[in-house]
């Protein structure tokens, strides 16, 4: 398999290389927390300049018919700079979502207006009680006439606070836990009987709970039956977010190197320190593991078989989530009293790792879910038990 990238890619890479280092610099990146949104409404806007917002939407829609290759480049920078802005939640979330289960009337209306900045989304799907089950949905969705009435609540809706649009999942019929019966319902946050309460989360980002009381929701902005395309969006936002923790990881290693080279101890530097060496290798080696995993979710997000396109995600999250765990804890560690400051960086990374690592699903729950299917090539008879 070819693994060089093309000259739109690479001109692509150099592109949000050049803006990421222009613009989020660490004491930058701490101006835009500061922001009201906590995040730069000026940085988005440069995002829909250079073509980001659209990447992976049909040209129709004003988007650049990118895939996951595509994807992966634009997030593992994104993770280099940890980001702020709701790229995540607009673009591949809710994005996904439209461009996968809406009708061609929703995503016509919907999608130039992403591509060009004006509309921020967000998926509102978890529940208290659900964890990493997506089939797990109490909030239900009555019809009335030409409406549906929704009533429930969602809890760390990533940038729920400042989103535009809600794509809300809501029972339509059946128990709770049941696979069928659950719709997608785009929901205007301004609507009566919605509430927002947002939130900062450990990693600087934002996240909202949102309440649902008696919602009234226009037949048109219901998507029936949407399970199958959201676990399909999930994966190929857990392969953007493998790719967003190998630019984590990658910038934790580049510093721990850079402080080793630097720190004085014993009247030398410590990285002339034989264990210290060995130390930073093992990281590199970790960091390489990632990022092959990560190439291969990006691979198979589009894969249309939802099994085959499972055991990998899951490998890919599994073996990000242990790197990332050893790249964080080394470079803490490494850096020694330092490292612990929310005045220096490699901190901020690590809690974005772990932060990455719980979303969709930790390293423990994906080994489960592995072994369910049977291992990363199929085992017949152990996924039959």
């Amino acid at each position: 398999m070819d693994f060089d990238l093309t000259d739109e890619q690479r001109l692509l890479k150099d592109s949000v290389d050049r803006l990421v280092a222009d613009q989020y610099q660490f004491e930058q990146r701490k101006k835009y927390m500061a922001e009201p949104d906590g995040w730069s409404r000026a940085v988005w806007q440069q995002y829909a300049e250079l073509g980001l917002l659209g990447l992976p939407f049909a040209e129709a829609h004003g988007g650049f018919g990118g895939g996951a290759v595509e994807t992966m480049i634009v997030m593992e920078t994104f993770g280099r700079g940890l980001v702020l802005e709701p790229y995540f939640a607009t673009v591949i979330l809710g994005g996904g979502l439209l461009r996968r289960a809406a009708s061609p009337a929703q995503q016509q209306a919907l999608l130039p207006q992403v591509v060009q900045g004006k509309l921020k989304l967000a998926f509102a799907h978890v529940e208290r009680h659900s964890r990493y089950d997506l089939a797990d949905v109490a909030t239900t969705a009555k019809q009335d006439g030409a409406m549906w009435v929704l009533d429930g609540a969602k809890s760390v809706v990533l940038h729920g606070d400042c989103a535009d649009r809600l794509l809300v999942t809501a029972r339509t019929s059946g128990n709770r836990r049941d696979r069928n019966g659950i719709g997608l319902f785009l929901v205007d946050p301004s609507a009566a009987g919605v509430t927002r309460r947002g939130y900062p989360t450990q990693d600087g980002l934002r996240a909202a709970e949102v309440t649902l009381s008696g919602v009234r929701v226009p037949q048109d902005d219901a998507i029936p039956n949407a399970l199958p395309a959201i676990e399909h969006v999930v994966d190929e936002a857990i392969a953007a977010l493998c790719a967003e923790a190998v630019g984590c990881m990658q910038a934790m290693h580049e510093t721990t190197l850079e402080y080793l080279k630097t720190r004085q101890q014993f009247g030398r530097p410590i990285g002339q320190f034989q264990v210290l060496q060995h130390r930073s290798v093992d990281m590199l080696v970790a960091l390489e593991q990632a990022r092959s995993m990560a190439m291969f979710a990006a691979v198979m997000a589009a894969e249309e078989d939802p099994t085959e396109r499972r055991r990998a995600i899951a490998a890919a999250k599994v073996q990000i989530g242990r790197s990332g765990r050893h790249i964080g804890q080394e470079a803490i560690q490494l850096h020694g009293g330092i490292g612990m400051t929310m005045e220096y960086k490699v901190g901020h990374y690590f809690k974005r790792m772990t932060m990455i690592d719980k979303l969709f699903g930790d390293a423990d729950t994906h080994l489960e879910t592995l072994a369910q299917l049977g291992g990363l090539f199929g085992n017949p008879r152990t996924a039959e038990r």
